[in-house]
């Protein structure tokens, strides 16, 4: 990117990649400095290389064929002991989603992913999910039998895993190996990691050991068991909707804490561990349904407890209170009959006041859950090599200014095999660490031929590619927003005294003529 040179008055200046108010020749030689203090090597494609996937990138822009792997589990799993199966609940499960499982015959992928054959059908990629080895042994998996939602997302779930006392781990994480139609491995793909428990805490919870509190944000979900049997879970989740007890299917809800001045009909969430007592309200992560703001209530012996205070832990059972109750009165809780969710009627404790009689179906069992997602495309790519490992990109930090600005982006999974691209614009990029790589922001010319005159904001998203064409996608991108510049001679605007333009030019040379934002897509 050119510096600002005065020589011509009657053209703008060029756009500076910095952020700083900073004097020209100062911003240029901190720049330098920052790019001599970076260890690596600044590695970029050959230009036979990067025309062949130029065109292709741009077409995964264009045509959105991503492939995604979901995979959503609860934070915490519950050790069995001896020969009992206490398996994981709720169940991991696994969703794909994206145009690219579904690939036309005569598709330029179909050494990926080969057509279906006369009568063949399901999907295209079956799935394996087991724990991780810390041995380092084949441990023992599940198969994952996808099928087709509404959503056209295929859905799988691992039902029977558990963990040994013969497991002496605190953490471990899920391992599922995708392997596609004719045997050809897609790649092996971790989930978050898993805290071990060897029961639910019955002690009063301090804030002062939080591994297993709630806190307001979080994610969550609800199950119900009658009589504490395994074959009657039920789970709240969301269907055409409308909140339903799924004995198949889990949804993961946001927990939100009221703040307390929050009025009626109007819920302000707040940050803060949730504790009994306080005000709160579930939104599904995936549909943004939301329930009315409901009172969380402590569970003991089949009884609410009005008046405990205490934060909330994973796998306690608890009762949702709708607000609005008589005094006196047992209050209205969040049930379930059968599939559908409805209100029960509690009944006052005739020993106790500050209990509130429940029936089985209005006690809930509470946990955290965790999520992570994985997005890559074939299309591009000239190998039979897995996809995985899968680079994750958390954040962006944007450094350096004058001729050269510098983007890093800190993730995981990152290798030296990477570039980080510009919409379809390859950058210098240095792979620094496995969590971390470092690039050159292109000019701004690269994507605006007549940028001088820019008057909009140019939003370029940001994406990562293996050296073998593979694509990766992200939710980031990179907007250049310009200040505004006439173009010369532009009829239908006073011209500016001779005085002005002196004026203008002198607050040109203080300030840049264009800033970059980060902007992250959500």
């Amino acid at each position: 990117l050119d510096a600002y040179s005065p020589a011509d008055p009657s053209m703008p200046p060029n756009p500076l990649a910095h952020l700083s108010l900073r004097d020209r020749s100062e911003m240029q030689l901190q720049s330098e400095a920052d790019r001599r203090s970076l260890p690596g090597t600044w590695t970029r494609s050959s230009p036979e290389h990067t025309t062949i996937l130029r065109g292709g990138v741009r077409r995964c822009l264009q045509q959105q064929c991503e492939q995604t792997v979901r995979i959503v589990h609860a934070k915490v799993a519950q050790k069995s002991y001896g020969n009992e199966k206490r398996f994981f609940c709720p169940p991991p499960c696994v969703y794909l989603s994206g145009p690219g499982w579904r690939v036309k015959p005569g598709g330029g992928s179909q050494a990926q992913f080969p057509p279906h054959q006369a009568g063949e059908t399901g999907p295209t990629v079956c799935g394996y999910m087991g724990l991780d080895s810390a041995s380092g042994s084949a441990a023992e998996t599940q198969k994952l039998n996808f099928e087709q939602q509404p959503d056209s997302r295929e859905f799988g779930c691992a039902k029977t895993l558990y963990i040994s006392d013969a497991d002496k781990r605190k953490h471990f994480r899920l391992v599922l190996r995708l392997v596609l139609r004719g045997g050809r491995e897609l790649g092996t793909f971790h989930s978050r990691l898993i805290k071990v428990i060897s029961k639910p805490s019955q002690k009063k919870q301090s804030l002062k050991n939080t591994d297993l509190c709630i806190s307001s944000g979080s994610k969550v979900s609800l199950f119900n068991r009658l009589r504490s049997q395994t074959v009657s879970t039920r789970y709240l989740s969301v269907e055409d909707g409308a909140f339903v007890a799924s004995a198949r299917q889990w949804a993961a809800f946001t927990l939100h804490l009221a703040d307390g001045h929050s009025s009626q009909g109007d819920f302000l969430p707040r940050e803060g561990y949730v504790r009994y007592g306080s005000l709160v309200q579930l939104v599904c992560t995936l549909t943004g349904i939301t329930l009315p703001p409901m009172i969380i209530r402590k569970v003991a012996k089949q009884c609410a407890l009005l008046d405990v205070d205490e934060p909330i832990s994973q796998l306690h059972k608890c009762a949702f209170q709708f607000p609005g109750s008589p005094p006196g009165e047992g209050g209205t809780y969040l049930c379930l009959a059968t599939e559908k969710v409805v209100q029960f009627q509690a009944s006052p404790c005739p020993k106790e006041a500050n209990r509130a009689l429940l029936n089985d179906s209005s006690c809930w069992t509470i946990i955290g859950t965790e999520s992570v997602e994985f997005s890559f495309s074939t299309s591009l790519a000239c190998t039979l090599e897995p996809v995985t490992p899968v680079p994750l990109i958390s954040t962006l930090e944007l450094s350096g200014g004058g001729d050269v600005a510098t983007l890093e982006l800190h993730g995981e999974n990152f290798h030296a095999g990477l570039k980080v691209w510009f919409g379809d614009v390859e950058a210098e990029t240095m792979y620094r660490s496995p969590r971390s790589l470092v690039c050159v922001v292109p000019d701004v010319a690269a994507f605006c031929s007549d940028w001088r005159w820019l008057r909009a904001p140019i939003t370029i998203p940001v994406s990562l590619v293996r050296s073998d064409g593979l694509f990766y996608p992200s939710a980031f991108s990179f907007t250049y927003t310009p200040e505004y510049s006439a173009r010369p001679g532009h009829t239908g605007v006073p011209e500016p005294a001779t005085d002005a333009d002196a004026l203008l030019e002198s607050i040109h040379q203080e300030f840049t003529r264009t800033n970059f934002h980060l902007f992250i897509q959500t």
